[in-house]
């Protein structure tokens, strides 16, 4: 099931992965159209002859309700969601059903990596979101309360059913059903083998927007969830007053311990750039790497506080509250 806005290329690239999958089993692919201008149609036409592929074109709603959508008019009854620009190995599918077969998820969720073809801001960008020195190592640990993310979801159609699957917060709509699915008693898991390639076709800019947004949704799932907290949510605003600490207490105070401070966030940064430049092979992912980290604490601390904030010190619900976040189908 993917849900596709404005992305007809990486539609392409995407349908090319799965036309290439080693699994023998007779599977769909399901692609709705969320209200696009420049949309996939003619893409999908040029695969009817390798995949069997379900085509909807449908107003925007937002990623959430599109996804909703596409497994209301499925035909399986266990449902796998990648976003538009995602690749799939070959081994995929298969791994997955081996997967499945061996222990049964009523939802899984696997990682994401940079494939070697991608440009170096997709590398450094995939770096700092997935690797063990940044809070995105998280998300590739096998715990009791692991949440999947929808670029890369297994979800059962009676999973689905008993939980009315996404809601309209966005982002943040799967974590929102991961917790959702744990509290129905679902069985949750990760499936390391389950690999995507994630491309991220984004610039900076657009790139600390993502993170703000990611930020601003987490408490709101604090709330909503009680219980589901944790202390790594807090790490990036943690590290935003570590930073300014760093580079103002050397000044204000002036004794030479001071200076171990920046020198730590100095060895910090030094150890992304090593760590993005051994796993991706490329000086200037390396050297952007510690760029991607700063917008990505920076966007997500900002947007955790302020919504933090928001919440704590006003009686509205979160839809009136903060409605950008929020789609309305």
């Amino acid at each position: 099931m993917v849900p596709v806005y404005n992305r007809p290329e990486e539609t392409r690239e995407l349908l090319e992965s799965l036309a290439s999958q080693t699994c023998r089993d007779p599977f769909e692919v399901v692609i709705v159209e969320d209200g696009s201008q420049k949309t996939s149609e003619a893409v999908v036409e040029a695969y009817r002859d390798r995949l069997t592929i379900s085509y909807y074109f449908k107003p925007n709603t937002g990623p959430g309700d599109s996804r909703n959508y596409g497994m209301q008019r499925a035909t399986g009854n266990y449902f796998i969601l990648v976003d538009s620009d995602c690749i799939l190995p070959p081994e995929y599918l298969q791994q997955v059903l081996e997967a499945l077969k061996k222990d049964y998820l009523d939802c899984f969720g696997g990682p994401d990596d940079a494939h070697p073809s991608f440009n170096a801001l997709q590398q450094s960008i995939s770096f700092t979101m997935t690797s063990v020195l940044t809070t995105g190592g998280i998300r590739g640990r096998k715990t009791s309360n692991f949440q999947p993310r929808s670029f890369n979801m297994g979800l059962s159609r009676e999973a689905f059913v008993e939980s009315q699957g996404f809601g309209n917060i966005h982002p943040g709509e799967d974590p929102d059903l991961s917790l959702r699915l744990l509290k129905l008693g679902y069985q949750l898991g990760y499936i390391p083998n389950a690999r995507v390639y994630h491309k991220r076709r984004i610039d900076f800019r657009s790139f600390f927007r993502q993170v703000y947004k990611f930020g601003m949704a987490r408490p709101i799932l604090n709330r909503w969830h009680p219980g589901s907290a944790r202390l790594v949510y807090w790490l990036p605003s943690l590290f935003l007053v570590f930073l300014l600490t760093a580079a103002v207490l050397p000044w204000l105070w002036g004794d030479k311990i001071a200076w171990l401070l920046p020198i730590g966030v100095g060895g910090y940064l030094l150890a992304v750039l090593i760590g993005s430049g051994i796993k991706s092979g490329s000086i200037k992912a390396a050297l952007l790497a510690p760029v991607a980290l700063l917008v990505q604490f920076t966007g997500y601390g900002l947007g955790f506080l302020k919504s933090t904030f928001l919440l704590t010190f006003s009686n509205k619900e979160p839809e009136k509250l903060l409605p950008k976040l929020f789609f309305h189908p």
